[in-house]
């Protein structure tokens, strides 16, 4: 996929104030600091769409981006740990949770997880509600520059033996580090090939 322009939409909280579900539409999400937004400036071929932040927590918003003009990328809150109140991350809680239930053109949640990381709680509890609610998610492995090829391999065998306590296939799943631009053109070319079988309403 040729990115030929990506425009900042809206920020909000309130799901009805989102765009007309007229375009396809695709939720980046997971634990703060997981590299999210550099992941979402590598896919764009755009260095400040989204912001990046040494900070975790920075994303606070449900944060649309027109693609193309053709399809929205979603930037959602982080969850698991931030620097702000609990009461913030239970209302970011609830509209993200919200957000992903209501939003009827949501076609994949790209879940995105630290590769240098052992399996985390917090993003295997996530994708398993995403299954139980029955929404459709992918797998991106972020940072994976910062591991040699054997680590790197050690790190997604180790991943794939958790899901598969769980799931009798392992899920859709992309290997990508944002200063290499890797994995950039699989996770694009996946999102066309499910934008050709969207119907708009």
């Amino acid at each position: 996929m040729v990115i030929h322009s990506a425009e900042f939409v809206i920020s909000n909280t309130e799901v009805e104030k989102c765009p007309a579900p007229k375009l396809a539409e695709y939720a980046f999400i997971g634990r703060s600091n997981v590299g999210k937004s550099s992941l979402i400036n590598m896919l764009t071929n755009h260095k400040k769409l989204a912001k990046t932040s040494g900070r975790p927590g920075k994303t606070q918003l449900i944060n649309h981006f027109v693609i193309n003009k053709e399809w929205y990328l979603v930037d959602l809150p982080g969850y698991g740990y931030a620097k702000t109140s609990k009461t913030n991350r239970e209302k970011w809680q609830t509209f993200i949770e919200e957000y992903l239930l209501t939003r009827e053109n949501l076609l994949n949640t790209f879940v995105l997880i630290d590769s240098r990381l052992e399996p985390q709680k917090i993003d295997v509890e996530f994708m398993e509600w995403c299954a139980t609610e029955g929404l459709p998610f992918s797998m991106v492995f972020t940072k994976t520059d910062k591991l040699s090829a054997v680590e790197l391999d050690k790190k997604l065998a180790k991943y794939k033996r958790e899901m598969l306590k769980k799931w009798e296939v392992m899920p859709p799943h992309f290997v990508t580090s944002s200063v290499s631009a890797k994995g950039r053109d699989e996770v694009m070319d996946y999102i066309s090939e499910i934008n050709e079988a969207f119907e708009p309403m």
